[in-house]
């Protein structure tokens, strides 16, 4: 026996009666702009989300909207994937708008539709968003006629006045056997099917791809049909990733900045709003949510490595240094530029401050000489950047602002030749293992020092994950190791060996 959930029910109760509200009509309207307006939204994906979802159209669709309704539209029998970041209406567009374009199209596209959730009653709280649309969206009935049957969410399915059914199904339930009259199962749309904790089993996700690929995918009459899966990749171990990892399955990724660093959806965001949330969210969890980019932490550095104290006053030590990794490329507008301050203390080796920002290079150059004016008197410091970028259009950036102060920084050129940087990395991790490392401790809510050891702890081979940070730090290292060697040095002179010595 079915339970019935009296307030989700109530909840539905109050969105069907806005969804009700915001599709007013005009009953007075002349049928040819009406017949007019119905051959448009056949055709403009756009138009028909504007013109009949006012209540979910607050901005308007993104390209990679269309792009998409196009190819599930275009493409009868389509295996896809969608890896679209958190709050890019994947569930909007995928289980309700997309379904109702296929279903209104002069020769209807969907028979039978099958929404699959984490479990039973997510999956029917997913379907009855769809049942609202089709009982109480006048705007859509008024164009394409009465739609509800019978049945309901609640029971996990429903019928509609011209014989298209619609059914949900939680995670592993069995889908055999669905179908209506003569129709099998051919459009498939597949939830947010991973969670945190799922994706830390290796054996529950192995597991639920196979339940994909053979019961859920079986349910299609031979493949025929739309299956989609959509989420965004909250794991590298996920049913998502294993499912686009397939050979001829469609992948389209959205993440909340596209590869030239512009955000993607801007008609919901601006660049501001996307970096508050970032700066608010951290690196690591800014990349899992929003960039598809979940991040395994300690895969070569551990966070228990990560030691901070109080350290002593600058003129104590016995090497400073600040390294910039400026990263510029003419072709991004949000890469990391990293400038990380080291002194030497005998054996350990001490982290000072940073500025780890997405930034234009001369906010980077004003922290640079602002660093410089609050050293004392008494303190040396070494100003160093990779070679190949201290020219052109960051030279000019550094002169102009020595122009307006009065002096120029002497900031030089790292001309070593670079082995790979994985290898390079990896190779200071001791140092951190051992202990020999130390962070300031008055930096512990610094933003720029937290994005820093963020970086720090998500660095791994093969990863896509911004590295400026520790490369930097390495940059850092490497010359305040190599100055201790040739201090440490002492020649040996003495006479000459000739070969009558030698026997």
């Amino acid at each position: 026996m079915i339970k019935f959930d009296k307030n989700a029910y109530k909840t539905w109760r109050e969105h069907c009666r806005l969804v009700q509200e915001q599709t007013t009509i005009n009953p007075h309207e002349p049928e040819a702009l009406k017949l007019a307006r119905i051959e448009r939204a056949r055709n403009d994906y756009a138009y028909f989300v504007d013109y009949y979802f006012p209540h979910f159209a607050k901005v308007k669709s993104g390209s990679f909207h269309v792009r998409t309704a196009n190819k599930i539209k275009n493409t009868p029998n389509l295996k896809a994937v969608l890896k679209w970041a958190r709050a890019h209406a994947k569930s909007t567009h995928i289980d309700i708008i997309i379904p109702l374009w296929l279903k209104c199209q002069k020769e209807r596209q969907i028979n039978v539709m099958v929404l699959v959730g984490k479990s039973q009653d997510n999956a029917n709280t997913l379907l009855s968003d769809i049942q609202a649309e089709l009982q109480y969206n006048r705007r859509y009935i008024n164009d394409f006629g009465e739609q509800y049957n019978a049945g309901s969410w609640q029971e996990g399915e429903f019928i509609t006045a011209d014989g298209c059914a619609f059914f949900a199904r939680g995670r592993g339930q069995s889908p055999r056997g669905l179908r209506y009259r003569d129709k099998r199962p051919d459009y498939i749309a597949i939830d947010d099917l991973d969670d945190d904790e799922l994706v830390e089993n290796e054996a529950r996700v192995s597991r639920l791809t196979d339940w994909v690929k053979e019961a859920l995918f079986g349910a299609l009459d031979g493949g025929r049909g739309r299956f989609i899966m959509v989420g965004n990749l909250i794991g590298k171990n996920s049913v998502l990733a294993k499912i686009a990892a397939t050979e001829g399955v469609h992948v389209s990724q959205v993440n909340i900045y596209d590869n030239k660093g512009n955000v993607t959806w801007e008609e919901k965001w601006t660049r501001e709003e996307v970096k508050e949330m970032e700066q608010f969210m951290g690196y690591r969890s800014f990349q899992k949510e929003y960039m598809n980019n979940p991040i395994t932490e300690g895969a070569v550095f551990k966070n228990d490595w990560v030691r901070w104290k109080k350290l002593p006053k600058l003129n104590k030590y016995e090497h400073l240094i600040a390294y910039c990794d400026p990263s510029f490329k003419s072709s991004s507008k949000n890469d990391y530029k990293a400038i990380k301050v080291w002194g030497k203390i005998g054996n350990e080796l001490h982290h000072i401050a940073a500025f780890v920002r997405q930034a234009s290079t001369s906010e980077m150059v004003r922290w640079f000489y602002d660093f410089h004016e609050r050293l004392p008197e008494d303190v040396l410091c070494d100003y160093v950047m990779e070679a190949n970028f201290l020219q052109d259009i960051i030279l000019d950036e550094f002169t102009v602002e020595g122009d307006a102060r009065g002096y120029q920084l002497p900031i030089r050129g790292d001309r070593r030749k670079k082995p790979d940087k994985f290898q390079r990395i990896e190779a200071i991790s001791p140092l951190w293992e051992r202990g020999f490392v130390w962070y300031n401790q008055d930096m512990q809510t610094d933003r720029d020092m937290l994005t820093g050891i963020e970086q720090l702890l998500a660095f791994e081979k093969g990863s896509r994950t911004h590295d400026d940070a520790p490369d930097a730090d390495e940059g850092a290292i490497y010359l305040m190791q190599k100055r201790t060697r040739i201090e440490s040095f002492t020649p040996s002179i003495g006479k000459r060996q000739t070969s009558k010595n030698l026997w």
